[in-house]
C-alpha cells in the first residue's frame, strides 16, 4: 500500500524549518537547488533496489531497501538506509545511514554505520566534500583524507579513490527518482547503484540501528 503525498509531508514542517539564519552556510546555486531538492523529501520514505550488475554485488541483486528521510534540520539531512536481510534482526539491516551536511565549503556526504545495540562500526563516518559546484540533481562526492586514512587502517584498499554520488528531484516532480552511486577512480569497472522511487511514498519503517 501506498500513502498520499500530503500525509507523507505532514512531518517536513516539523523537521525542516529552513528558516534563513547566519549560521547556515550559503552554497553555491547548484547546490542550494541541490539541497531544497534533498530537503523536499524530509519525513518521506521509498522503496527502492539494485540498479547495478557488478557481479561484486550479486548479494544485493533482489532484496527490497527503503530510503527513509529520517532526520532533517537547516544543515544536515540523515537519510536511513533499510535492506532487507533474512539474517539480520526482523529481517531487515538498518545499520546504514547517509548524512549529507552543508559546510562552509559546499556539501558533505557520511555514511553512519551502526551495529544493531547502537555502537558504531569501526568502518564508519566516512565519505567526501563535493570539489565543485555540481548540478541541481547530482552531486559527487569524493572520498576525504579522513576516510583515505580509516580505509588504509582497516585494510580496504580498494576503497582509496572512491567517488560517491547522490542523486535527487525534487518531491513535487513528475516520475521524482532518488539514487546512491559508488564507483572507484582507478577501477572503471566498479559500479555500485541503487535507485528509488521517491514520487511513491510508502510507510516509514523504524529507526535505523542508533538513531
Amino acid at each position: 500500500m501506498t500513502y498520499a503525498k500530503p500525509l507523507a509531508l505532514a512531518p517536513l514542517i516539523a523537521l525542516s524549518a529552513c528558516a534563513s539564519t547566519p549560521d547556515v552556510p550559503r552554497l553555491a546555486p547548484s547546490q542550494e537547488r541541490f539541497w531544497d531538492a534533498l530537503s523536499s523529501h524530509c519525513g518521506n520514505a521509498y522503496e527502492g533496489g539494485l540498479a547495478s550488475s557488478d557481479e561484486r554485488d550479486a548479494d544485493w541483486a533482489g532484496k527490497r531497501m527503503v530510503a527513509h528521510w529520517a532526520d532533517c534540520s537547516d544543515t544536515r539531512v540523515a537519510i536511513a538506509f533499510h535492506v532487507q536481510d533474512a539474517g539480520a534482526p526482523g529481517g531487515w539491516n538498518r545499520s546504514r545511514t547517509w548524512i549529507v551536511s552543508r559546510t562552509a565549503d559546499g556539501l558533505r556526504l557520511k555514511h553512519d554505520h551502526r551495529h544493531e545495540d547502537g555502537s558504531e562500526d569501526a568502518v564508519t563516518q566516512y565519505g567526501g566534500d563535493t570539489l565543485s559546484g555540481g548540478t541541481p540533481r547530482i552531486q559527487d562526492f569524493p572520498v576525504d583524507a579522513f576516510s583515505i586514512a580509516l580505509f588504509e587502517r582497516e585494510g580496504l584498499d580498494a576503497s582509496l579513490t572512491n567517488v560517491w554520488r547522490v542523486e535527487v528531484d525534487p518531491a513535487e516532480a513528475s516520475g521524482a527518482r532518488f539514487a546512491y552511486q559508488l564507483t572507484r577512480r582507478n577501477d572503471p569497472t566498479r559500479l555500485f547503484r541503487v535507485e528509488f522511487d521517491a514520487s511513491d511514498p510508502v510507510a516509514p519503517p523504524p529507526p535505523a540501528w542508533g538513531w
